[in-house]
């Protein structure tokens, strides 16, 4: 993925085990947002006399990626489930190359979601809710939105990085443009001088410094 374009990165689920392994279901537009969530489990245990529980730790739990991914086949007149919906739901289908370590029963393969820079890890598609919002005359759906749950499977950093720009350039970092900021806005941010915007602008060999678009992805280099 090459972030010094200034071109806007898809967003991708990859498959990581069983048979797909290897294959990627690309985004049709990148998600506005994405939640992450992680339980850390505490009980309480009453103490008498006291006022309150003496809380104790008993583990941590794993974190947990939602977003909402929209899908449109208007202009093209074609099913959205057969473009692009059903492979998503392919991936929390049983793979029969894939044993549960536990059950020894089969199971869904795992997968990573990846997006620029942004936290991934190994996980599981635990929930999938699809919403039909527009069809054609004949009751054919052209545009989906699915809200998809990613349940962490693996702890981070037992697996190599999957995206170069986060993990094999020192002194480089990846930052994603939200709406409203601007290239001095960022310079300052970044080095605490607006006036290096036209830095930033010429490690990433932006045409138009001035057209910026949320979710962009811009490379920060060290400074000059």
């Amino acid at each position: 993925m090459n972030v010094s374009s200034g071109e806007l990165a898809k967003a991708q689920i990859k498959v990581v085990d069983g048979s797909k392994a290897g294959q990627t279901v690309e985004c049709m537009f990148r998600p506005k947002e994405y939640t992450l969530t992680k339980q850390i489990n505490w009980q309480m245990k009453e103490v008498k006399g006291k006022d309150m529980p003496q809380l104790e730790f008993s583990g941590g739990g794993s974190s947990s990626l939602t977003m909402e991914l929209f899908f449109d086949t208007y202009e093209s007149g074609k099913d959205v489930r057969k473009e692009y919906t059903n492979k998503i739901w392919e991936l929390t289908a049983i793979d029969s190359k894939l044993t549960d370590k536990i059950n020894k029963k089969g199971r869904p393969p795992q997968v990573q979601f990846e997006w620029g820079p942004m936290i991934s890890f190994k996980a599981v598609i635990t929930n999938i809710t699809q919403k039909f919002t527009m069809f054609k005359s004949d009751g054919t759906p052209v545009r989906a939105t699915l809200n998809v749950t990613f349940k962490e499977a693996e702890k981070p950093g037992k697996y190599p990085f999957q995206n170069p720009t986060t993990g094999s350039t020192p002194g480089y970092k990846v930052r994603i443009i939200k709406e409203g900021e601007s290239l001095d806005w960022i310079a300052q941010e970044e080095y605490g001088d607006p006036a290096l915007w036209r830095f930033i602008a010429e490690t990433n060999n932006l045409e138009d410094p001035m057209k910026l678009s949320p979710g962009q992805m811009l490379s920060i280099a060290p400074a000059p």
